[in-house]
């Protein structure tokens, strides 16, 4: 038996509900990867900025 036409709407509608969240997912990971990197990079430079004071 083949699907009815609402049945493949609905089946289009999760498919587009899943690609927007792995999207979404993928954005946040990212935006971690890039938080961190500076996050590290203000680290060191104020690292640097204390060596510096210190001497």
């Amino acid at each position: 038996m083949s699907e009815s036409h609402v049945e493949q709407q609905i089946r289009a509608r999760i498919a587009a509900a899943k690609a927007k969240d792995e999207q979404r997912k993928r954005r946040r990971e990212e935006l971690a990867e890039r938080r961190k990197y500076g996050l590290q990079a203000r680290h060191a430079a104020k690292m640097r900025r204390w060596n510096r004071d210190q001497r």
